[in-house]
């Protein structure tokens, strides 16, 4: 994993155009976070406690590089501008952005074959706190927009 994956997590997710149906892409094992889960004690971080760096990485080289580890096409995923999460984390802080698949249906079949499912906010119910927040948040920002 390149140094920005390290410190980057990316959130998937597809929103239908008409019935504004949300879903989130779940991995193999169980977190919402691509490319591999937030280490355990992880705890997003308020809007007042975040950490302003001089440099940071432009969320859609992040994304492009979620596509590309996944074997995903290129054009598949935007990245949604405004989503910028910082978790706090054992050794540091990791930062989260939300990527978008950018088709008319959800990709449930391509996903599959990833061993990734789309499930619906309420279907991912239990998964750690750190995730909730950061899903709870990714789902007022896109009902938002």
């Amino acid at each position: 994993m390149t140094d920005n994956l390290a410190s980057s997590r990316v959130i998937l997710y597809y929103n239908g155009a008409i019935s504004a149906l949300t879903l989130f892409a779940q991995h193999p094992g169980g977190s919402i976070c691509a490319p591999c889960p937030l280490p355990a004690l992880a705890s997003v971080l308020e809007a007042n406690e975040e950490i302003r760096n001089t440099v940071s990485t432009h969320p859609a080289g992040i994304v492009s590089a979620i596509a590309k580890l996944m074997a995903l096409p290129a054009h598949l995923l935007k990245a949604t501008a405004g989503y910028h999460e910082q978790v706090d984390v054992p050794h540091g802080l990791i930062t989260v952005y939300l990527a978008r698949f950018d088709l008319l249906d959800p990709p449930h079949q391509l996903l599959a074959d990833k061993g990734c499912q789309l499930k619906t906010l309420t279907q991912l119910r239990g998964q750690p706190p750190a995730e909730m927040e950061l899903l709870r948040r990714a789902y007022a920002l896109v009902m938002e927009s």
